[in-house]
């Protein structure tokens, strides 16, 4: 086999949605059609293949994005199963950075619901070409038209339906397809492992004939053969309409939607059949362009195994107490045992062991070639976000950006054996997952643990107890604000010292400025060469930027701030860049101090989903935390109230809203920006 048509075979793809939408389901019925499993695994009863984390399989949902490849129809395809909860969104961040396609699935009792959001926005970041697949068609409430139209009017999508549900709820048996004209049915005895052609109902020819127009229609404004068959009223056999949809898809034009139970095991096969006819090789995405250190020039990574070696480290993970490193090949070939460089640490490691994984599972390889994702061996210093490559050729692709962390606890080890693996483990956690933090405590003398939400840090409490037998005392959790300042102010410092013999010498004197909310951090200089010299700006710059690291009032990072150097004096001789920094940071302070400092708190988005009869008391309980209503929407039976609340106003309130309700409420949160509550 031809490189070329060995490359073209493979699919690089997502699962990506809301929690509880059906991804990790559909997956596990991926790999039992497809052969990779002989059982299926389900996640209500903890035995999903990729949830394999104790804390997966006890919480029945995805919190580490697991990697795994099948074969279907001489394709290979190579899937990464994410997360669902917005506390993990990293996880599908850096997923979506190395895949070439993605399906986006939806709960069709749901629709497109807040992290359906998120997620398909990080797609759409990342170019990523996308389909659809609807899922619990067989559930009450279930509404496929309705879902597509959510999709045109909360993504901004262009929805291409390609099949049609035959009957709903429970009466749900099959699907239309739209290209073929044909109908497939599944058959229960044989756990949907085989199905049926048959015709079309009677009672469905008009509808589906309505939108196999819509189809070709929507198709033809996106190709010139298409338009011209349709305007000519000539037949357009299946074969050109799948290679045009398949154009328009990868050109991120049109979106396949396709439907289904994957509980029912209905509507996976028709699945993988368009994961493989629409969705890119690696070849046909744009290749990746990255960035020669040495030059600054633009560097062009060709799909191809001849081309020099570009490969992305998107995930690090310790298994059984190892490193493991997950990496997307764009170009050139990994071998085990090879010397590989790494531009960012301008430092070259070796590749010891070459792993095709399966969840937790995996398989030694020889050589990794061009759109292949796999896990490495071996590499002690790199991490997250770092290109490997090979030293003559060195390429520098772009890193993941990571979100900051808005909450916070405090632990402290249980006993003197636990105090003195603690920093072990948490190094490695922090290896493993950019999003969080961990500093000490100056005053208290505790370990401050920082994550993205109060199920994040408890998946990590979990996995110090269960994994690294690491018992502590955990505090409640914290809000980690920012602080910024509410008016002009000047500070002015002067650093006068004798150091080991030398005398020391810088005045700064800084003026702060409050900024718009979001604006960041800034600095300039008004002063003249002859008050300081240029050569002293950039580490007076510096200083300036470490002091506003930790805040006058609570230590938080200060932000929304702009620092003007405006004057202070030169000595001749005496004029170091060490007393230059230290008095800017000096003068930072005092400035900072002047300039009535006040707390920033994270303010998050909510929305609660909840039956209209409990309306008024859910909104009466988010408006006494200090939330600000932004819109209430009916959906599908229920309320949806759109709101912003301070997120230190959120704590405990999953218990709360579940009494309010009779457990029929729930509510999704993501961080939305820092604000004064």
């Amino acid at each position: 086999m031809s490189e070329k048509s060995k490359i073209n075979r493979i699919r690089n793809i997502g699962i990506i949605a809301h929690i509880d939408a059906g991804k990790t389901t559909v997956t596990e019925r991926i790999l039992y059609y497809t052969g990779r499993s002989h059982k299926l695994g389900e996640v209500h009863d903890g035995e999903a293949i990729m949830d394999w984390m104790p804390d997966e399989q006890e919480r029945g949902i995805t919190i580490t994005s697991a990697v795994t490849t099948c074969h279907w129809k001489e394709a290979e395809i190579q899937i990464i199963d994410t997360p669902g909860h917005v506390d993990f969104t990293i996880e599908v961040e850096r997923s979506l950075r190395v895949l070439d396609g993605a399906i986006g699935v939806f709960c069709a009792v749901g629709g497109v619901e807040p992290q359906s959001e998120t997620v398909w926005r990080q797609a759409d970041k990342y170019k990523v070409p996308k389909m659809a697949f609807v899922n619990k068609l067989d559930r009450v409430g279930a509404d496929f038209f309705g879902t597509v139209e959510m999709m045109k009017e909360k993504l901004h999508a262009n929805p291409l339906v390609l099949q049609l549900p035959v009957g709903s709820e429970d009466d749900f048996n099959g699907v239309i397809d739209l290209i073929e004209m044909r109908t497939i049915v599944w058959d229960d005895e044989t756990l949907g492992a085989h199905y049926q052609i048959e015709d079309i109902p009677e009672s469905m020819i008009d509808k589906t004939r309505q939108y196999r127009e819509q189809l070709v229609e929507t198709v033809a404004e996106h190709d010139d053969d298409i338009m011209e068959a349709y305007l000519s009223d000539a037949a357009i056999a299946p074969e050109v309409l799948q290679s045009a949809i398949r154009r328009a898809t990868c050109a991120l034009k049109l979106v396949p939607v396709l439907c289904g139970s994957a509980l029912r095991n209905k509507g996976i096969q028709p699945l993988l059949d368009a994961i493989v006819r629409f969705l890119p090789s690696p070849i046909e995405v744009p290749p990746i362009k990255g960035i020669n250190p040495e030059t600054g020039d633009t560097v062009t990574c060709k799909s191809s195994d001849t081309a020099p070696l570009a490969a992305l480290i998107f995930k690090v993970s310790m298994m059984e107490g190892r490193k493991l490193s997950f990496v997307r090949v764009y170009s050139g070939r990994l071998k085990a045992g090879d010397d590989i460089y790494n531009p960012f640490l301008k430092k070259t490691e070796k590749l010891s062991r070459i792993l095709r994984m399966h969840a937790n599972k995996r398989d030694r390889i020889d050589v990794a070639g061009a759109g292949s994702i796999v896990g490495v061996v071996g590499l002690k210093l790199s991490s997250t976000g770092e290109t490997l490559c090979s030293a003559k050729h060195p390429v520098l692709l772009e890193r993941i950006e990571f979100y900051e962390p808005v909450i916070s606890i405090a632990i402290e080890p249980k006993t003197h054996a636990d105090q003195d693996k603690i920093s072990q483990v948490l190094e490695k956690f922090l290896a493993e997952d950019p999003t969080l933090r961990v500093r000490q405590d100056e005053d208290t003398g505790q370990t401050i643990l920082s994550g993205m939400g109060e199920l994040h840090l408890e998946v990590i409490i979990s996995r110090m107890q269960r994994e690294f037998n690491t018992q502590v005392n955990v505090g409640k959790p914290q809000v980690v604000h920012r602080e910024t300042i509410e008016t002009e102010a000047e500070g002015n410092a002067i650093f006068d010292k004798e150091i080991a013999g030398q005398r020391q010498f810088g005045a700064v004197t800084l003026r702060l400025k409050p900024l718009p909310r979001g604006s960041g951090v800034r600095f300039a200089s008004r002063v003249r060469a002859e008050t300081i010299p240029e050569i002293f700006i950039p580490v007076i710059e510096k200083g300036v930027m470490e002091s506003l690291e930790s805040g006058t009032l609570m230590g938080y990072p200060v932000v929304d701030v702009d620092a003007m150097l405006v004057g202070g004096s030169f000595r001749e001789s005496h004029g170091t860049e060490l007393a230059y920094k230290v008095a800017a940071s000096i003068a930072c302070k005092n400035a900072l101090n002047n300039a009535k400092p006040y707390l920033l708190d994270p303010i998050m988005k909510v929305e609660v989903f909840v039956p209209e009869a409990f309306m008024g008391e859910v909104i009466g309980d988010l408006n006494a935390r200090d939330g600000k209503i932004e819109a209430i929407e009916s959906q599908a039976g229920i309320q949806v109230i759109k709101a912003v609340v301070p997120l230190a106003q959120m704590f405990g309130y999953s218990t709360v809203l579940r009494s309010a309700t009779q457990g029929r409420g729930t509510f999704t949160m993501q961080f939305s920006h820092f604000d004064r509550p």
